[in-house]
C-alpha cells in the first residue's frame, strides 16, 4: 500500500540518499571572520542542524568582487577552504549533507565592504540601503561590466565550487535569486544591455545558462543546483514576462541533469505549479517569501508535497530549532527565533538554542 509523499520519506538527490525531505535553506547569518574565513561556530551551527535531508550554507562569495555583505565567508583563496574543512567534517561526522551556496551579489555591495566599485549587467543602482562595516549606507551605482568580463564571472562559480569540493561539501547551489548578481541580468530593469546578454528572453537568461554549464563542467551536474525567485522584487529587481523567462531558462537547465532547482514563492502558485512541470528533475520548493510575514511550516510543506515538489526548504524555523526535523515529525513546538540576533555576530543566536527539552 502506497500513501501520499511525507517531509520524512527518504528521498535519492544526485548522489545523495537523503533520510528525509527536509532542507536547511541558505540564509545570512555574518559569522565569518576576517578574510571571508569559516569558523569553529559555523562548524558547530551547521553541525547541529545536520538530522536535515540536506543543508545549504548561507551565501558564500566566490571573489572579492561578489562579497555583497561585511562579515560573509568566501571560497576563492586556500585559507577559505582550510576553513571550511571543519565545518563539512563535523556535519558529516553528525550523519549530514551539506551544499555551499555560492552568492555573487553584482550591485548589491559597497566598495566600504570590498573596496571595490560593484559592478552589475547595467549602471543601474539597487533599490534600498546595503550593508556596510559602518552600518547601512544607499546602494551606490554599479558599474555596467564589459561584454569580455562577463564569461569571467560566469565562471567564477565554477571556480567557487571546485573549492567547495575540495572543502569537502557535497555540491553547490548557485544563488540566481533575490535580485543578486545571475538574478539582475534574468531582470528587465536591472539589465538593460542591448547585446547578447540583454533584452530578449534567450539573451537575459544567457548568464545564468553559462554560469550552470561552467558549474557542471567543473564539479559535475550531481553537484550542481540552482535557486531562483520567479517574479522577485528584492533589491528593486523587475522581471518581465515571468512564466515565459523562467520557462526558458528550465527548458535551458534541463539539458543538465542537476542536482535540482531551489524556487522561491515568489511568484503566483499556478505559475509555480507550472515551472514544477516544466521541470522534469528534482525540486526543492521554499513555500512562503523570504523574509516574509509568514514562516515555513509543517502545511505549508504538505501543500508543495501534494503540488509536486520533492523535498521543502525551512530558513527561519531552522534558526532556534536545530532540531526541527524531530520537531515537525512528532508535531512539537517550533521555537521562535530573536531576530535581532540574525545578524549581529557572536554565538548569541547562533549556538544558544537548543533541541526541545521534555519535562516530566
Amino acid at each position: 500500500m502506497t500513501g501520499k509523499t511525507t517531509l520524512f520519506d527518504r528521498y535519492r538527490l544526485g548522489g545523495l540518499e537523503l533520510p528525509n525531505r527536509v532542507v536547511m535553506a541558505p540564509m545570512t547569518r555574518v559569522r565569518a571572520a576576517a578574510g571571508g574565513l569559516a569558523t569553529p561556530s559555523m562548524a558547530v551551527y551547521y553541525a547541529q542542524r545536520a538530522t536535515a535531508g540536506l543543508i545549504v550554507t548561507e551565501g558564500v562569495q566566490p571573489s572579492l568582487a561578489g562579497q555583497s555583505n561585511p562579515g560573509t565567508p568566501g571560497l576563492y583563496t586556500d585559507e577559505q577552504v582550510a576553513s571550511w574543512r571543519p565545518v563539512t567534517e563535523a556535519v558529516h561526522a553528525n550523519g549530514g549533507r551539506i551544499f555551499a551556496q555560492i552568492m555573487h551579489g553584482g550591485r548589491v555591495s559597497h566598495p566600504d565592504t570590498t573596496g571595490l566599485r560593484p559592478a552589475g549587467p547595467s549602471a543601474v543602482a539597487a533599490v534600498g540601503d546595503v550593508f556596510t562595516p559602518a552600518g547601512p549606507r544607499p546602494a551606490p551605482v554599479p558599474r555596467a561590466l564589459d561584454l569580455s568580463e562577463i564569461p569571467g564571472e560566469a565562471r567564477s562559480y565554477a571556480a567557487a565550487a571546485r573549492r567547495a569540493v575540495d572543502a569537502g561539501f557535497d555540491g553547490v547551489e548557485l544563488h540566481g535569486a533575490n535580485g543578486y548578481l545571475i538574478s539582475q541580468f534574468l531582470s528587465s530593469n536591472a539589465n538593460l544591455r542591448t547585446d547578447s546578454y540583454g533584452g530578449p528572453i534567450a539573451h537575459r537568461i544567457r548568464f545564468a545558462v553559462e554560469a550552470v554549464a561552467a558549474t557542471v563542467d567543473a564539479v559535475g551536474a550531481a553537484r550542481t543546483a540552482i535557486r531562483l525567485s520567479p517574479g522577485g522584487t528584492f533589491w528593486g529587481v523587475e522581471e518581465t514576462e515571468v512564466p515565459e523567462l523562467y520557462a526558458a531558462l528550465l527548458a535551458e537547465l534541463a539539458r543538465f541533469d542537476l542536482a535540482y532547482v531551489h524556487l522561491e514563492a515568489t511568484a503566483e502558485e499556478e505559475v509555480l505549479v507550472g515551472l514544477r512541470r516544466a521541470w522534469p528533475g528534482s525540486l526543492v520548493m521554499n513555500p512562503v517569501i523570504p523574509m516574509g510575514p509568514k514562516q515555513a511550516d509543517r502545511a505549508a510543506a504538505d501543500h508543495w508535497l501534494g503540488l509536486g515538489a520533492d523535498l521543502i526548504s525551512f530558513g527561519r524555523a531552522f534558526i532556534a530549532n536545530p532540531d526541527l526535523v524531530e520537531r515537525l515529525r512528532t508535531g512539537l513546538p517550533v521555537a521562535p527565533a530573536d531576530p535581532a540576533t540574525y545578524y549581529q555576530g557572536g554565538d548569541a543566536g547562533y549556538l544558544t538554542y537548543a533541541a526541545y527539552q521534555y519535562t516530566a
